[in-house]
């Protein structure tokens, strides 16, 4: 399963598991991001959709739809910049929604899902290099409290489900060389910005079978910034 595989590292992830021969469901928002989305005809490709991953119910539902569950990599999430003193409650709410309500509704259907086939498996959640270095986060302090939620929810249901041979890590990503990142910030200097093909490479390994001690850990994937 890959929640927000539509986007940008959501492609290099799915363009990287179908490499390693893996079947891929990934859920969609908007009908419009399943349209768009390149690898909408591959065999290898599920597609469901549209999902509300704040609702409790429609993550239960999708995540029954998909049989024996190894991996969950939960990429779906929000960002938003705004001063503190301008943040108010729906703000606030609105990036915890996104992120840290989004990644504990499907660690939990995931790990339901996971004890059922009795086989283990593996979650894999985005947190922010906010999350670990939270002066980083000025200019957009909610996003970096719920990016910081996400790591430490990461550490304390990896504890929780290790016995049942679930490991649960993160990457804490700075920002991704993707189009939308390099035309916000036109004068940063691209290159030195961590590919989201290499975000990717790190995550498949980290949900992949080749993984099998890698557990609580919130992984640094910040490039050369």
């Amino acid at each position: 399963m890959v929640t927000g595989g539509t986007g940008a590292l959501g492609l290099a992830v799915v363009a990287a598991l179908i490499d390693r021969g893996a079947i891929c469901h990934v859920s969609y928002r908007k009908p419009d991001e399943a349209q768009r989305f390149s690898f909408k005809d591959d065999a290898q490709v599920t597609l469901t959709g549209p999902v509300d991953l704040t609702d409790e119910n429609s993550v239960a539902a999708l995540y029954r739809s998909v049989p024996k569950l190894w991996a969950s990599i939960h990429l779906a999430g929000g960002f938003a910049m705004k001063p503190a003193a301008e943040t108010g409650k729906a703000d606030l709410m609105r990036m915890i929604e996104m992120n840290l309500v989004t990644c504990q509704l499907c660690c939990a259907a995931s790990i339901r899902a996971m004890i059922q086939t009795g086989q283990g498996g593996r979650i894999v959640n985005v947190a922010a290099r906010a999350a670990l270095e939270p002066r980083t986060g000025a200019g957009s302090a909610a996003y970096a409290a719920a990016k910081a939620a996400v790591a430490a929810l990461t550490e304390a249901v990896a504890e929780e489900v290790a016995k049942d041979g679930i490991l649960v890590n993160a990457v804490a990503p700075s920002i991704m060389d993707t189009p939308a990142n390099q035309q916000s910030m036109p004068k940063a200097v691209h290159e030195s910005w961590p590919k989201v093909a290499e975000v990717a490479a790190t995550i498949c390994f980290l949900s992949s079978p080749a993984n099998r001690v890698t557990r609580g850990a919130i992984i640094p994937v910040y490039g050369r910034v």
